[in-house]
């Protein structure tokens, strides 16, 4: 099942610049080893090396932050959208 992942500017270097990719995969964390698969070097950037999603990586599934629908065994459907968006921090102290 194809699924649509928006990739952000930083990471469009793995994509040959491309914004938008179509990527099977039943799952999240299937999604996310598919994308190694034909992106190499991008898992890296948004898993940690125990295979959780870093902390300043959100993952959204049809706008619901996949942490609070299942994590990486959120399943997927045919045409849902995932988002990847960097956390930013920042701000005054």
């Amino acid at each position: 099942m194809a699924v649509h992942v928006k990739i952000p500017t930083p990471l469009r270097k793995f994509t040959e610049g491309n914004e938008r990719v179509e990527v099977v995969g039943e799952n999240v964390g299937a999604l996310l080893e598919e994308m190694e698969r034909r992106f190499p070097g991008i898992r890296e950037r948004l898993c940690d090396d125990q295979g959780k999603v870093r902390r300043f990586v959100n993952l959204y599934l049809n706008g619901d932050d996949v942490k609070f629908l299942g994590g990486l065994a959120t399943k997927l459907a045919e045409g849902d959208e995932i988002a990847i968006v960097p956390a930013i921090a920042g701000g005054r102290s």
